[in-house]
């Protein structure tokens, strides 16, 4: 994507979707200070199919609704190590899914991990956003509710 590229205003919460995981309307944190996405995610486990690596994980689609939950598997695209804003380290699964915001739909690297006690199931980090947002911190939903 170029520069000349039209780039999506955002505010710093958003609406998003996850169609490969199918979720839908799920609450996004747009954070410029995050170089990764996170996906809060529960009951993580490793399985293999067609000889490569697989996790299936729980999820709560609903920021409201936490007794909703919904199994899903993702193919494992690797780990990472990330590093907290409080300087400790974490091992990760990433895989790499389909992310609409608005009518606008790439691909992404998501980490997966336990954000219970954060106040969004989900960060879009800086390496998702790069040549395709701008974002408005004082502003929320310009994508719609």
């Amino acid at each position: 994507m170029t520069s000349k590229t039209k780039k999506i205003m955002v505010g710093a919460l958003e609406l998003c979707d996850l169609p490969e995981l199918e979720i839908s309307k799920m609450n996004v944190r747009i954070d410029t200070g995050a170089k990764t996405s996170s996906l809060h995610v529960d009951n993580i486990s490793e399985f293999e199919k067609n000889n490569e690596k697989w996790v299936s994980f729980d999820i709560h689609p609903d920021i409201h609704n936490v007794d909703q939950i919904v199994r899903r598997n993702a193919k494992v695209k690797g780990m990472r190590i990330i590093k907290s804003s409080n300087a400790s380290s974490e091992h990760r699964y990433v895989v790499d899914t389909l992310f609409q915001l608005g009518e606008d739909k790439w691909r992404i690297d998501l980490t997966l991990t336990d954000r219970s006690g954060m106040s969004y199931l989900m960060l879009l980090g800086r390496q998702a956003m790069v040549g395709r947002i701008v974002v408005d911190p004082g502003e929320e939903f310009l994508l719609g509710k």
